[in-house]
């Protein structure tokens, strides 16, 4: 018999959440389904490289922690929601326009089945098939609230149009994407180039710099003013959250990135958006072989944890 809180081989299911790859028949009875995308294409820069082995970690050290957080009233997220973990998309290496299909049938049947999505990559060029999968799934006009140093808005990526410096330029081009409600986060730093930012403007994107978000009274402040942004003229709200948008002294399993995020301001943005509500979300480019410690790879599970007490809040206030 085999051991059901393993989703594969060693690798624990995402927080114990339910094994929904050996008992499907769970998902109906879950709140919120976990599932990984393991793929890295066009490589960057260098020995950057290896995200696609960011699930894996995540779910390992996932271990250590429960869903409470004192600092947030006292909630226990497993009082409220219950987690299935859905394993990982097929991905295809060397194959960026099958795989970006193979992520897009996935993430359609999990859209299909009403639950709050938690996904891990893997690089950012995951994002692109998710979200179009949601805006033609269920046939909603989508708003993103996109968190990261860096536009990834290229026309391609080392000459794939679906590498990671790309999703946001594909999406620009999505139908059911409101461009005007696609607001890039947190963008700061020498990795971006002009005609990124002349790039987000001619399309309708809007841009919130790191120097925008130091400048509120708080972050919360500035993550109410981005959903508001993101919620006008749309069905649905979609966050997607770099790992380098944290500065990285926060985040030794990401780019070398300076002039980031504290893990603070990151845990109070995302807590806020998610307490608004948002559709579901994803978490890429963590890099285990480069994580001393897994620093990078235990703070997904804060940051899902907190995304998650939000999704309860928004619950909540519906």
């Amino acid at each position: 018999m085999t051991d059901e809180r393993y989703i594969y081989g060693n690798t624990p299911c995402f927080l114990g959440a339910a094994n929904l790859v050996k008992k499907p028949e769970l998902t109906g009875q879950s709140d919120v389904i976990v599932y990984g995308v393991p793929w890295e294409g066009a490589v960057t820069w260098g020995d950057y490289t290896g995200c696609e082995l960011g699930p894996k970690a995540i779910r390992l050290n996932s271990a250590r922690y429960s869903g409470y957080l004192p600092e947030l009233d006292h909630i226990d997220i497993f009082e409220h929601l219950k987690l299935g973990d859905k394993g990982d998309v097929s991905v295809i290496p060397a194959e960026p326009a099958k795989t970006m299909d193979a992520i897009y049938t996935f993430a359609e049947e999990v859209w299909q089945t009403g639950k709050f999505p938690l996904i891990f990559g893997g690089d950012h060029g995951i994002t692109y098939p998710i979200v179009k999968a949601l805006t033609e799934s269920r046939n909603q006009k989508v708003g993103i609230i996109h968190l990261d140093a860096h536009y990834d808005n290229n026309q391609q990526s080392m000459g794939d149009p679906y590498g990671r410096g790309a999703p946001f330029a594909r999406l620009y081009e999505t139908e059911g994407v409101v461009n005007e409600a696609l607001i890039h986060m947190g963008i700061h730093g020498p990795r971006n180039k002009p005609e990124n930012g002349r790039l987000a403007k001619d399309s309708g994107a809007m841009t919130l710099t790191i120097n925008d978000i130091r400048e509120a009274e708080h972050p919360r402040t500035i993550a109410r003013q981005a959903y508001e942004m993101a919620s006008k003229g749309t069905d649905a709200v979609y966050l997607s959250i770099c790992s380098d948008v944290l500065d990285y002294a926060f985040n030794p399993g990401g780019p070398a990135d300076g002039n980031g995020l504290t893990s603070y301001e990151l845990l109070q943005i995302v807590h806020e958006i998610t307490s608004l509500g948002v559709a579901g979300m994803d978490y890429v480019e963590v890099y285990p072989q480069q994580d001393t410690n897994d620093f990078s790879s235990h703070f997904a599970s804060f940051v899902a944890v907190y995304a998650l007490a939000g999704h309860i809040q928004s619950m909540k206030n519906r």
